[in-house]
């Protein structure tokens, strides 16, 4: 299943929020590239969760087209000036035709390495028995606390839960206009649609989340919680309902979208608690187009 990072609809939106994007098309072998800045006037190209192939329409010489798809990535690398070319692919299928082609597998990152999804297709009784014991306790707890979820529009309020979020759990965010914009491209008539929603306790939202909502899945891309109010298990409340809500409209999956143990064990213990199943992507894969500067920015990224 083809990723919502790489639809034409995603690619737009990266042009409108300022990074320019590509199509690199060698027939039976897409993807939508990401052009990103970095000092020194210089930059990369990403795919994120790419390329995507034509498997049904290949007949043969799919070496040929391999070779032919990654030529013209680094003709668009020479084009763009840019050090090198970022991969993440979406299946082990298409990692093992691209690798040993000049990539290098690289430590770093930019989506989810793992996440967690969970089977809307079953009961309710399934999907409650599949938690955590003490997942289904403390969503049992929250739903006695009189909270409320609803879908929101005060993109003031999420940025402010996250804020306190981002602080107490030390990860990074976006600038709030990246938020505002994410909602706004994708509010309406579009295949692609995001979703804003908190939890409230009394008029005060304790928690948030921003879904987005592709195919048969919806994705929770970014979430935040007042830890003030943490004995109100507002996130379980608010998962729950999520999944509920997901559910009666016909949605498949519900993708948590990303754990990592090292960096995140507290959200990943959370995410794993709900029962779902462990999906793992290959990883992240370098394709030097200038091997000068490619060996200078490695050498930055392990000194700073």
């Amino acid at each position: 299943m083809k990723s919502f990072l790489q639809t034409k609809e995603w690619a737009e939106f990266q042009n409108h929020i300022g990074h320019p994007t590509y199509l690199v098309d060698s027939g039976n072998i897409k993807a939508f590239v990401v052009r990103h800045n970095i000092p020194f006037r210089k930059n990369y190209l990403y795919i994120p969760y790419g390329p995507v192939f034509s498997f049904e329409d290949i007949r043969s010489g799919l070496r040929d087209e391999v070779n032919v798809f990654l030529q013209k990535l680094r003709d668009l690398g020479r084009e763009q000036r840019s050090i090198f070319v970022k991969i993440e692919p979406h299946s082990d299928v298409i990692m093992e035709l691209i690798y040993r082609r000049g990539l290098k597998k690289s430590k770093k990152h930019i989506q989810p390495r793992r996440t967690v999804i969970i089977d809307l297709k079953k009961r309710e009784e399934e999907l409650a028995g599949a938690m955590h014991h003490k997942t289904r306790y403390n969503f049992k707890l929250a739903a006695k606390k009189g909270l409320d979820f609803k879908e929101g529009e005060s993109v003031d309020s999420f940025w402010k839960l996250l804020k306190k979020t981002s602080k107490e759990d030390n990860f990074n965010t976006h600038r709030k206009e990246y938020y505002e914009k994410l909602l706004g491209y994708f509010k309406e008539g579009k295949d692609i649609k995001t979703k804003l929603v908190f939890v409230y306790h009394g008029d005060k939202p304790i928690a948030g989340a921003i879904l987005l909502l592709y195919e048969n899945t919806v994705y929770y891309i970014h979430g935040a919680m007042d830890r003030e109010h943490k004995s109100m298990m507002a996130p379980y409340l608010m998962h729950w309902e999520i999944i509920m809500w997901a559910k009666s409209r016909g949605y498949e999956f519900y993708d948590f979208w990303g754990i990592d143990p090292v960096k995140w064990p507290g959200v990943t213990r959370f995410k794993l608690g709900w029962g779902g199943r462990v999906v793992e992507y290959p990883g992240s894969f370098d394709l030097p187009v200038s091997r000068f500067w490619y060996f200078i920015y490695k050498l930055a990224r392990r000194i700073f």
